[in-house]
């Protein structure tokens, strides 16, 4: 229930101050959301498997943010990031669509 109020709050502060993003950070945003969802899909698969560590749980969400930000940020500087970023993308996008099936599977049990 925390977590659920959490988001409501976090939504509406959203809403109602209109952060700006910066320039900057415009292009790993997008691809640090992707990897945040893959994480979050992937600690509630663990949840319903009954093996979810909120360490470990951490440690991935921030690990795959940074991580795929850092791949895109190298893709930049070596002139692929278009490439990378769809590589990031397609990879974690079949996580994602992974995690999803096996949620699926034990919700429905089919």
């Amino acid at each position: 229930m925390i977590a659920v109020l959490g988001l409501i709050v976090g939504v509406v502060v959203g809403l109602v101050v209109r952060p700006v993003v910066p320039t900057m950070v415009e292009p790993y945003l997008p691809i640090a959301v992707v990897a945040a969802l893959d994480a979050v899909f992937g600690g509630f698969r663990a949840m319903l498997d009954g093996i979810f560590d909120d360490k470990v749980f951490v440690v991935s969400f921030l690990s795959n943010v940074v991580v795929a930000a850092l791949i895109v940020f190298l893709g930049d500087k070596l002139g692929v990031g278009a490439q990378l970023s769809t590589g990031v993308v397609v990879v974690l996008g079949i996580r994602i669509f992974s995690n999803a099936a096996a949620i699926r599977r034990h919700v429905f049990r089919a």
